[in-house]
Protein backbone atom coordinates (compact mmCIF):
# COMPACT_ATOMS: atom_id res chain seq x y z
CA UNK A 1 0.00 0.00 0.00
CA UNK A 2 1.20 3.51 -0.86
CA UNK A 3 0.28 6.06 1.80
CA UNK A 4 0.28 9.78 1.05
CA UNK A 5 -0.28 13.15 2.61
CA UNK A 6 -1.89 15.42 0.03
CA UNK A 7 -3.58 18.75 -0.47
CA UNK A 8 -6.93 19.24 -2.15
CA UNK A 9 -9.25 22.25 -2.10
CA UNK A 10 -7.06 24.04 0.42
CA UNK A 11 -6.93 21.28 3.02
CA UNK A 12 -4.29 18.70 3.92
CA UNK A 13 -5.47 15.10 4.01
CA UNK A 14 -4.20 11.52 4.27
CA UNK A 15 -4.86 8.85 1.70
CA UNK A 16 -3.72 5.74 -0.07
CA UNK A 17 -2.89 5.48 -3.74
CA UNK A 18 -4.65 2.91 -5.90
CA UNK A 19 -3.51 3.10 -9.52
CA UNK A 20 -4.20 6.73 -10.56
CA UNK A 21 -6.49 7.62 -7.68
CA UNK A 22 -6.09 8.71 -4.08
CA UNK A 23 -8.60 7.29 -1.61
CA UNK A 24 -9.00 9.63 1.35
CA UNK A 25 -8.61 8.09 4.80
CA UNK A 26 -10.49 9.13 7.90
CA UNK A 27 -7.55 10.41 9.95
CA UNK A 28 -6.10 13.92 10.39
CA UNK A 29 -2.37 13.20 9.94
CA UNK A 30 -0.09 10.39 8.85
CA UNK A 31 1.36 10.18 12.36
CA UNK A 32 -2.15 9.52 13.65
CA UNK A 33 -2.63 6.88 10.96
CA UNK A 34 0.55 5.07 11.98
CA UNK A 35 -0.20 5.32 15.69
CA UNK A 36 -3.70 3.90 15.19
CA UNK A 37 -2.45 1.14 12.93
CA UNK A 38 -4.78 2.18 10.11
CA UNK A 39 -7.96 4.12 9.37
CA UNK A 40 -11.20 3.79 7.49
CA UNK A 41 -12.09 5.54 4.24
CA UNK A 42 -14.08 8.77 4.03
CA UNK A 43 -15.68 7.75 0.75
CA UNK A 44 -13.89 10.52 -1.18
CA UNK A 45 -11.66 9.70 -4.13
CA UNK A 46 -9.47 12.03 -6.15
CA UNK A 47 -7.45 11.70 -9.31
CA UNK A 48 -3.77 11.54 -8.39
CA UNK A 49 -3.01 14.19 -11.02
CA UNK A 50 -5.46 16.59 -9.34
CA UNK A 51 -3.90 16.60 -5.87
CA UNK A 52 -0.62 18.01 -4.56
CA UNK A 53 1.52 15.49 -2.73
CA UNK A 54 3.28 16.72 0.39
CA UNK A 55 5.91 15.04 2.54
CA UNK A 56 4.12 11.85 3.57
CA UNK A 57 4.93 12.27 7.25
CA UNK A 58 6.44 14.80 9.64
CA UNK A 59 7.75 12.69 12.51
CA UNK A 60 8.13 13.52 16.16
CA UNK A 61 11.74 12.37 15.90
CA UNK A 62 13.90 11.89 12.81
CA UNK A 63 16.81 9.56 13.59
CA UNK A 64 19.54 10.41 11.08
CA UNK A 65 21.98 7.51 10.92
CA UNK A 66 25.13 7.21 8.82
CA UNK A 67 28.12 4.99 8.18
CA UNK A 68 26.02 1.98 7.19
CA UNK A 69 27.56 1.66 3.70
CA UNK A 70 31.31 1.01 3.62
CA UNK A 71 31.42 2.23 0.01
CA UNK A 72 30.59 5.78 1.15
CA UNK A 73 33.55 5.81 3.55
CA UNK A 74 35.83 4.40 0.87
CA UNK A 75 34.91 7.15 -1.59
CA UNK A 76 35.56 9.78 1.10
CA UNK A 77 39.22 8.72 1.08
CA UNK A 78 39.38 9.96 -2.53
CA UNK A 79 39.41 13.55 -1.29
CA UNK A 80 41.11 12.99 2.06
CA UNK A 81 37.92 13.77 3.97
CA UNK A 82 38.53 15.17 7.44
CA UNK A 83 36.96 12.28 9.38
CA UNK A 84 36.10 8.66 8.58
CA UNK A 85 32.48 7.92 7.74
CA UNK A 86 32.43 5.48 10.63
CA UNK A 87 29.66 3.00 11.48
CA UNK A 88 27.03 3.93 14.06
CA UNK A 89 26.81 7.67 13.46
CA UNK A 90 23.51 9.18 14.59
CA UNK A 91 22.01 12.61 15.20
CA UNK A 92 18.52 14.09 15.09
CA UNK A 93 17.37 15.80 11.92
CA UNK A 94 15.48 19.10 11.94
CA UNK A 95 11.92 18.07 11.06
CA UNK A 96 11.09 21.67 10.06
CA UNK A 97 13.50 21.21 7.13
CA UNK A 98 11.29 18.49 5.59
CA UNK A 99 9.85 19.11 2.12
CA UNK A 100 7.83 16.80 -0.08
CA UNK A 101 7.90 15.69 -3.71
CA UNK A 102 8.33 18.46 -6.29
CA UNK A 103 8.90 21.06 -3.57
CA UNK A 104 12.03 23.15 -4.09
CA UNK A 105 15.36 22.78 -2.41
CA UNK A 106 16.37 26.38 -1.76
CA UNK A 107 20.04 27.10 -2.43
CA UNK A 108 21.27 29.34 0.44
CA UNK A 109 24.16 30.94 -1.42
CA UNK A 110 25.04 33.10 1.62
CA UNK A 111 25.79 29.91 3.57
CA UNK A 112 27.35 27.43 1.14
CA UNK A 113 29.09 26.96 -2.20
CA UNK A 114 29.02 23.16 -2.01
CA UNK A 115 25.46 21.83 -2.08
CA UNK A 116 25.44 18.05 -2.29
CA UNK A 117 22.90 15.21 -2.48
CA UNK A 118 22.71 11.86 -0.63
CA UNK A 119 20.21 9.16 -1.58
CA UNK A 120 18.91 7.16 1.39
CA UNK A 121 16.22 4.68 2.30
CA UNK A 122 14.31 5.66 5.43
CA UNK A 123 12.15 3.55 7.72
CA UNK A 124 8.88 4.73 9.27
CA UNK A 125 8.52 3.33 12.79
CA UNK A 126 5.12 1.77 13.40
CA UNK A 127 4.87 1.62 17.18
CA UNK A 128 6.50 2.87 20.35
CA UNK A 129 9.31 0.79 21.74
CA UNK A 130 12.78 0.75 23.25
CA UNK A 131 15.55 -1.66 24.21
CA UNK A 132 14.73 -4.44 21.73
CA UNK A 133 17.05 -6.61 19.65
CA UNK A 134 17.41 -7.17 15.93
CA UNK A 135 15.17 -10.24 15.97
CA UNK A 136 12.25 -8.00 16.98
CA UNK A 137 13.16 -4.93 14.93
CA UNK A 138 11.13 -5.58 11.78
CA UNK A 139 7.96 -5.73 13.90
CA UNK A 140 8.44 -1.98 14.36
CA UNK A 141 8.52 -1.13 10.63
CA UNK A 142 5.35 0.55 9.31
CA UNK A 143 6.82 1.40 5.92
CA UNK A 144 9.63 2.79 3.81
CA UNK A 145 10.20 6.16 2.15
CA UNK A 146 12.84 7.82 -0.04
CA UNK A 147 15.03 10.44 1.66
CA UNK A 148 17.45 12.85 -0.03
CA UNK A 149 19.93 14.04 2.57
CA UNK A 150 20.95 17.46 1.20
CA UNK A 151 24.31 18.51 2.64
CA UNK A 152 26.43 21.68 2.58
CA UNK A 153 29.89 20.11 2.40
CA UNK A 154 31.84 23.28 3.24
CA UNK A 155 29.80 23.72 6.43
CA UNK A 156 30.18 20.01 7.19
CA UNK A 157 33.98 20.20 7.03
CA UNK A 158 33.97 23.08 9.50
CA UNK A 159 31.55 21.31 11.85
CA UNK A 160 33.51 18.06 11.79
CA UNK A 161 36.54 19.74 13.34
CA UNK A 162 34.69 19.00 16.56
CA UNK A 163 33.76 15.52 15.33
CA UNK A 164 30.05 16.27 15.03
CA UNK A 165 27.79 17.75 12.39
CA UNK A 166 24.15 18.75 12.04
CA UNK A 167 23.75 22.33 10.77
CA UNK A 168 25.09 21.33 7.35
CA UNK A 169 22.19 18.92 6.84
CA UNK A 170 19.39 20.67 8.73
CA UNK A 171 18.97 23.97 6.88
CA UNK A 172 15.46 24.78 5.70
CA UNK A 173 14.35 22.58 2.71
CA UNK A 174 17.39 20.27 3.09
CA UNK A 175 15.25 17.24 3.97
CA UNK A 176 13.22 16.04 0.94
CA UNK A 177 11.05 13.02 1.87
CA UNK A 178 8.58 11.07 -0.26
CA UNK A 179 6.87 10.60 -2.57
CA UNK A 180 4.88 8.25 -0.31
CA UNK A 181 5.26 5.61 2.37
CA UNK A 182 5.19 2.05 1.03
CA UNK A 183 4.13 -0.66 3.48
CA UNK A 184 6.39 -3.68 4.11
CA UNK A 185 4.09 -6.13 2.29
CA UNK A 186 4.94 -4.39 -1.00
CA UNK A 187 8.66 -4.18 -0.30
CA UNK A 188 9.65 -7.66 0.84
CA UNK A 189 13.32 -7.80 1.78
CA UNK A 190 14.59 -4.19 1.94
CA UNK A 191 18.15 -5.41 1.39
CA UNK A 192 17.25 -6.24 -2.23
CA UNK A 193 16.24 -2.72 -3.28
CA UNK A 194 18.06 -0.99 -6.10
CA UNK A 195 18.95 2.69 -5.59
CA UNK A 196 19.66 5.47 -8.06
CA UNK A 197 19.98 9.25 -7.87
CA UNK A 198 19.97 11.45 -10.95
CA UNK A 199 20.70 15.13 -11.48
CA UNK A 200 19.24 16.50 -14.72
CA UNK A 201 18.84 12.89 -15.87
CA UNK A 202 22.54 12.15 -15.29
CA UNK A 203 23.04 9.10 -13.07
CA UNK A 204 25.14 10.03 -10.05
CA UNK A 205 24.49 7.38 -7.37
CA UNK A 206 23.84 3.76 -8.35
CA UNK A 207 23.84 1.08 -5.69
CA UNK A 208 21.79 -1.51 -3.84
CA UNK A 209 20.70 -1.99 -0.26
CA UNK A 210 22.52 -5.34 -0.31
CA UNK A 211 25.77 -3.37 0.01
CA UNK A 212 25.05 -2.31 3.58
CA UNK A 213 27.83 -3.24 5.98
CA UNK A 214 25.18 -3.97 8.59
CA UNK A 215 21.46 -4.79 8.23
CA UNK A 216 18.22 -2.84 8.51
CA UNK A 217 17.04 -4.66 11.67
CA UNK A 218 20.46 -4.24 13.30
CA UNK A 219 20.36 -0.48 12.72
CA UNK A 220 16.79 -0.16 14.02
CA UNK A 221 17.61 -2.19 17.12
CA UNK A 222 20.90 -0.40 17.76
CA UNK A 223 19.14 2.94 18.28
CA UNK A 224 16.15 1.56 20.19
CA UNK A 225 17.63 2.65 23.56
CA UNK A 226 16.82 6.21 22.44
CA UNK A 227 13.13 5.27 22.38
CA UNK A 228 10.85 5.21 19.35
CA UNK A 229 7.41 6.73 18.96
CA UNK A 230 4.88 5.65 16.33
CA UNK A 231 5.56 7.66 13.19
CA UNK A 232 9.23 8.36 13.86
CA UNK A 233 11.56 8.17 10.86
CA UNK A 234 14.99 6.55 10.77
CA UNK A 235 17.31 7.02 7.80
CA UNK A 236 19.78 4.31 6.78
CA UNK A 237 22.73 6.20 5.31
CA UNK A 238 23.87 6.95 1.80
CA UNK A 239 25.80 5.10 -0.87
CA UNK A 240 28.77 6.09 -3.04
CA UNK A 241 28.50 8.66 -5.80
CA UNK A 242 28.08 11.94 -3.91
CA UNK A 243 29.51 15.07 -5.53
CA UNK A 244 31.75 16.05 -2.63
CA UNK A 245 33.83 12.87 -2.73
CA UNK A 246 34.30 12.80 -6.52
CA UNK A 247 37.36 13.72 -8.58
CA UNK A 248 35.78 17.05 -9.59
CA UNK A 249 33.31 18.09 -6.89
CA UNK A 250 32.82 21.65 -8.11
CA UNK A 251 31.40 20.41 -11.41
CA UNK A 252 28.85 18.17 -9.67
CA UNK A 253 27.58 20.24 -6.76
CA UNK A 254 23.94 21.21 -7.05
CA UNK A 255 23.01 24.64 -8.36
CA UNK A 256 19.79 26.54 -9.07
CA UNK A 257 18.03 25.09 -12.11
CA UNK A 258 19.02 21.50 -11.34
CA UNK A 259 16.41 18.79 -10.87
CA UNK A 260 17.25 15.93 -8.51
CA UNK A 261 15.50 12.57 -8.78
CA UNK A 262 16.09 10.09 -5.96
CA UNK A 263 14.71 6.65 -6.78
CA UNK A 264 14.46 3.44 -4.81
CA UNK A 265 13.09 0.26 -6.30
CA UNK A 266 9.51 -0.67 -5.27
CA UNK A 267 9.02 2.74 -3.69
CA UNK A 268 9.27 5.36 -6.41
CA UNK A 269 10.91 8.62 -7.42
CA UNK A 270 11.35 11.63 -5.16
CA UNK A 271 11.82 14.61 -7.47
CA UNK A 272 12.89 18.08 -6.31
CA UNK A 273 14.07 21.16 -8.22
CA UNK A 274 16.86 23.35 -6.87
CA UNK A 275 16.00 27.05 -6.83
CA UNK A 276 17.87 30.21 -5.90
CA UNK A 277 17.17 32.14 -2.74
CA UNK A 278 15.88 35.06 -4.82
CA UNK A 279 13.48 32.89 -6.82
CA UNK A 280 12.20 31.27 -3.62
CA UNK A 281 11.72 34.40 -1.53
CA UNK A 282 11.73 37.32 -3.96
CA UNK A 283 14.65 39.05 -2.28
CA UNK A 284 18.43 38.81 -2.60
CA UNK A 285 20.11 36.40 -0.16
CA UNK A 286 21.39 37.78 3.15
CA UNK A 287 25.05 38.81 3.45
CA UNK A 288 27.55 36.03 3.09
CA UNK A 289 28.38 34.21 6.32
CA UNK A 290 32.17 34.21 6.89
CA UNK A 291 32.88 30.59 7.78
CA UNK A 292 36.10 29.80 9.60
CA UNK A 293 38.03 28.49 6.59
CA UNK A 294 37.38 31.75 4.72
CA UNK A 295 38.97 33.73 7.57
CA UNK A 296 42.12 31.62 7.79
Amino acid sequence: MKLVTFEHAGSTRVGRVVEDQVIELEVPTMRDYVARGGAGETGHRFELAEVVLRAPIVPKKFFHTAGNFREHHEESLNVGWSHPVAPWIVFFQNVDAIVGPNEPIVYPSHLTNELDYELELAVVIGKAGKHFDADEAMEYVAGYVVFNDITARDIQRREMRSGVFSFCKAIDTFCPLGPWIVTPDEIGDPHELGMELRVNDERRQISNMSRMSTTVPEVIAHYSPLGYSAGDVLSLGTVSGVAGFSDDPSSLYLKPGDVVEAEIERIGVLRNPVVSWEDAYGTPPPPRVPWIEEEE
